[in-house]
């Protein structure tokens, strides 16, 4: 939906847009790093579907099982027991990914 969005030429959500994705480019920090605080922010903020688009975007830069379980454990400190059902669907994306 992304393009359809854009192809309305509304200046404001263009430049929110392009914000959003320079904010994952590598900087001080990795673009890994950047992923993993985006997954864990999700995580909290309890939207599947972010969670859905980090984790597709972390298993793309290569980011290991060990890396991701520790964001799933800050997620979960941060979040507390509200976020276990969004770590169970992290898990099952991250799952899915690994069996590609």
């Amino acid at each position: 939906m992304t393009e359809t969005i854009l192809e309305k030429r509304n200046l404001e959500i263009k430049r929110f847009f392009a914000l959003d994705s320079r904010a994952y480019e590598d900087g001080a920090l990795s673009a890994k790093v950047k992923e993993l605080l985006g997954l864990v922010a999700s995580m909290v903020l309890r939207c599947n579907d972010c969670i859905t688009y980090h984790i597709l975007q972390c298993y793309k830069l290569g980011i290991t099982e060990k890396e991701m379980y520790e964001a799933f454990n800050v997620a979960l400190v941060v979040g507390g027991s509200i976020v276990i059902p969004h770590l169970r669907k992290a898990v099952e994306i991250y799952e899915e990914c690994i069996q590609r």
